[in-house]
C-alpha cells in the first residue's frame, strides 16, 4: 500500500498533463518508482494530494507588528512559526499574505523589512492602500494625496499617474496655507481633483486646510467655497487606527484620528457628512475581499488546484484585526445564504469573494494582553462608548470575539494545522 505521494517537479505541485514523472515511495525500505505519465491526472492527483493533507484549502492572513515583529525585533516565534510554513527550498506550503495597515512605504520596502525572518515577494505584502490598484477608474485623475513617506513613488506604484502632494499644492496656492503666518507668499493657481489620504501628514494644519478647501470648490482650490456642491469630490481613505503603539507607554494618534478631525471640520462648516468613496484596511471588508484576492492569485501560481475555503486571520489586535476577520466571515456567511456576492467596490475590477470562511486568531504578543482585555465576556469588557473603529463602522460586541486566542503565532500555526488536519511532511 503507497503511504507516500512526492512529485518531483520545480515550479508547481500538481503535473500538468502528460508533462511530469510521479514518484511514488513503497511502505518498508526506501525505494523509489518511476511512473510514466499518464494523460488526464493533473485533477486526479490534485485530489489525492488534497485528500493526504499535501495541498492547502486554506490560507493565512498574518497582521504584523505584533504578531511578526516589535518594531523592528522580531518576535521569537516569527521564526519557529517560519520553519513550519516552508518547504526544504523555502517555498511556501501554504498561501500567505501579510497584511498591514501602514501605508508610508512601498511593498517592497516592507518585504525586505522582513527578510530578516523569511524571504518573501512583494505580491505576498498587502499594506493599506493595496486596493487602490484596482480603482482603475481614478489613476488617469489628479488626485490630491496626504500624508507621509515617499508619496508620489507610492501612488505611481499604484496606478496613478498624476499624483499631487499637499506641499505640491501649497507651492502652488501658497495664499490658502494661512496659519503659519511667515509661510504666506503670492500666487495662484487652478486645478481638478480627488483627494486619497494614504496616512497621517505631519503637518495637520496645513493638510486639513487644503484638503477642507479642494472639497468645499469641487476641486478648485482658490476658488469660494460652494457648499451647495454635495456630495463633494470623491474621497479615498486608507488606515483607519484612531491610535498605534510605539515606543511611548501610551498610544499616539494615528489616521483615524486626523479623519475624525478632517470628518468634524467639515460637518462644521457645511452641516453635512463628509461621504468616502472606499475605506481600505483593517477592518474594511475591501482589504479583506482584496487579499483574499491575493491568496487565490497565490494557489493559482502555485498550481494549487484546491479551492481556498477558509482564510485565518492571524493579529493583535481587537478592533481592527479581529472585527475585521469577523466582518468578513459574516459577510461570507450572509452572501453565501442569500446566493449573491458582491464584486468588489471598484468598478469590478476583482472578483466576487469565493472563500467559505474567515477565522479569527488573537495572538498575546502585541497590542492585547489577556490580563487587561477580553474579559470572560467580550459584551460586557467592551461597551459601545468606547469604541475606537471609525465613524462608518457600527460597533457590534460580537465581532470583536476571536475565533481562538493563542500565545503567539507558532501556536496559530499549529492550531490551523490541526484544524486542518494539513500534514505536509
Amino acid at each position: 500500500m503507497w503511504n507516500k505521494v512526492l512529485l518531483e517537479q520545480a515550479k508547481c505541485s500538481c503535473p500538468p498533463d502528460g508533462d511530469t514523472m510521479l514518484w511514488v515511495r513503497a511502505s518498508g525500505p526506501l525505494r523509489w518508482r518511476r511512473l510514466s505519465p499518464l494523460p488526464g491526472l493533473r485533477s486526479f492527483l490534485c485530489l489525492l494530494l488534497s485528500l493526504l493533507g499535501v495541498l492547502p484549502s486554506f490560507g493565512f492572513l498574518f497582521d504584523i507588528d505584533g504578531v511578526l515583529v516589535r518594531g523592528r525585533t522580531p518576535i521569537p516565534a516569527a521564526r519557529t512559526a517560519f520553519q513550519k510554513l516552508v518547504n526544504s527550498q523555502g517555498q511556501f506550503l501554504v498561501p500567505v499574505v501579510f497584511v498591514t495597515n501602514a501605508g508610508n512605504c512601498l511593498r517592497q520596502k516592507k518585504a525586505d523589512q522582513l527578510s530578516h525572518l523569511l524571504g518573501i515577494s512583494q505580491d505576498q505584502v498587502m499594506m493599506s492602500h493595496s486596493p487602490l490598484r484596482m480603482f482603475k477608474h481614478y489613476h488617469e485623475k489628479c488626485v490630491l494625496v496626504s500624508g507621509q513617506g515617499p508619496l508620489l513613488d507610492i501612488s505611481q506604484d499604484l496606478g496613478f499617474c498624476q499624483p499631487i502632494t499637499i506641499d505640491t499644492l501649497r507651492e502652488k496656492r501658497p495664499l490658502l496655507d494661512a496659519v503659519d503666518h511667515d509661510r504666506r507668499p503670492n500666487v495662484l493657481v487652478s486645478g481638478d481633483f480627488s483627494v486619497v489620504l494614504f496616512g497621517e501628514p505631519v503637518r495637520w494644519e496645513t493638510s486639513l486646510q487644503l484638503i477642507i478647501d479642494v472639497l468645499l470648490t469641487s476641486g478648485y482650490p482658490g476658488n469660494p467655497y460652494k457648499q451647495e456642491n454635495y456630495p463633494h469630490i470623491p474621497v479615498l481613505a486608507c488606515n483607519m487606527d484612531l491610535m498605534w503603539v510605539a515606543e511611548a507607554q501610551s498610544p499616539r494618534f494615528g489616521h483615524g484620528t486626523f479623519m475624525v478631525c478632517l470628518e468634524n471640520i467639515y460637518k462644521k462648516i457645511t452641516g453635512k457628512e463628509l461621504k468616502y468613496e472606499a475605506l481600505m484596511g483593517k477592518p474594511s471588508r475591501l482589504t479583506y475581499q482584496y487579499a483574499e484576492h491575493l491568496i487565490r492569485a497565490q494557489a493559482l501560481q502555485r498550481s494549487w488546484e484546491q479551492p481556498i475555503q477558509t482564510l485565518y486571520a492571524v493579529g493583535d489586535n481587537l478592533m481592527t484585526d479581529v472585527y475585521g476577520a469577523n466582518l468578513y466571515n459574516r459577510y461570507l456567511q450572509e452572501s453565501s445564504s442569500t446566493g449573491s456576492r458582491s464584486r468588489l467596490q471598484a468598478k469590478n475590477e476583482l472578483a466576487a469573494a469565493a472563500a467559505a470562511h474567515c477565522r479569527s486568531v488573537l495572538v498575546c504578543t502585541g497590542v492585547y494582553t489577556p490580563h487587561t482585555e477580553l474579559a470572560l465576556d467580550t459584551r460586557d469588557s467592551i461597551p459601545d462608548t468606547v469604541f475606537h473603529g471609525h465613524r462608518d463602522f457600527r460597533f457590534d460586541p460580537a465581532l470583536v470575539e476571536p475565533d481562538h486566542i493563542v500565545p503567539d503565532v507558532d501556536a496559530a500555526v499549529d492550531l490551523v494545522f490541526q484544524l486542518e488536519n494539513f500534514a505536509p511532511n
